[in-house]
């Protein structure tokens, strides 16, 4: 099973490259933030001739989740309600051939000091209440932009970002809550090294000077991360024209 995630920062431009993507890779899951698009308008025709089942959870101009499976998708649930009632489309997720995935936008959280930092607090403990009502001992994946750079090594310029939204200590330890509940990183388990990164900024050359950071992730629960052979971040879906500034990243799993 080959299971990928990627902040494609709108759905309606990013399509044509999505779709060109998906064959190179197949991949059997896709996790998808910043569809930025109304249900009414995702484009699950396109889509389902490309081989992908859907679930999609999209409001107009900001947000937006989905997932796309080869396999149909069982028991879909949008948002993290009852732990946190979002108007934000933010978090959905379904059972693929018995393995619960996971797709989630955190929020960025814009400043320390500010209300949308509070707001990606509330957020991140929400999305521990969820976990609560799963089992770390089922097949599980968290995917997603998590807005999170879990360590220095996830940093390409660590003194610019230390004290930022990305890296700021509260967000961190939020990480480390979802790895103590049960879950693995597995990029970090083939990477241990670090300087692998997801996401540049489209300005100041960030990409061509591999100035990034580490924030999109596949986490899994010990069932399913014993059984990855390999994750990477697929840079090339940053290059070329009109692309999102993030990159897909992909886990394969012996499964």
């Amino acid at each position: 099973m080959k299971i990928a995630t990627w902040n494609v920062n709108s759905i309606k431009i990013r399509l044509e490259r999505l779709l060109a993507w998906l064959p190179i890779h197949s991949p059997d899951v896709v996790c998808l933030q910043e569809t930025k698009s109304i249900d009414e308008n995702f484009p699950e025709d396109a889509l389902r001739e490309a081989g992908y089942h859907t679930a999609y959870f999209g409001q107009k101009t900001y947000n937006g989740v989905a997932i796309l499976s080869r396999k149909p998708l069982c028991d879909v649930q949008l948002g993290l309600a009852p732990a946190l009632e979002d108007p934000q489309a933010r978090f959905v997720s379904a059972d693929v051939e018995g393995v619960r995935v996971l797709c989630a936008y955190v929020p960025n959280g814009s400043t320390v000091d500010s209300d949308k930092y509070a707001y990606k607090q509330r957020w991140l403990r929400a999305l521990d209440a969820y976990l609560e009502s799963q089992s770390p001992d089922q097949p599980l994946v968290l995917c997603g932009d998590l807005n999170i750079a879990p360590d220095d090594l996830d940093v390409a310029k660590v003194e610019a970002w230390k004290d930022s939204v990305l890296c700021h200590h509260d967000a961190r330890q939020a990480f480390e809550r979802l790895l103590a509940w049960g879950l693995t990183d597995v990029v970090r388990r083939f990477h241990p090294e670090g300087g692998l990164y997801s996401w540049w900024d489209y300005r100041q050359l960030a990409f061509p000077k591999n100035d990034g950071l580490r924030i999109d992730h596949i986490l899994a629960t010990e069932p399913l991360a014993a059984l990855c052979t390999g994750a990477y971040v697929d840079r090339d879906q940053r290059k070329g024209k009109q692309p999102s500034d993030h990159a897909p990243v992909v886990a394969e799993f012996n499964r």
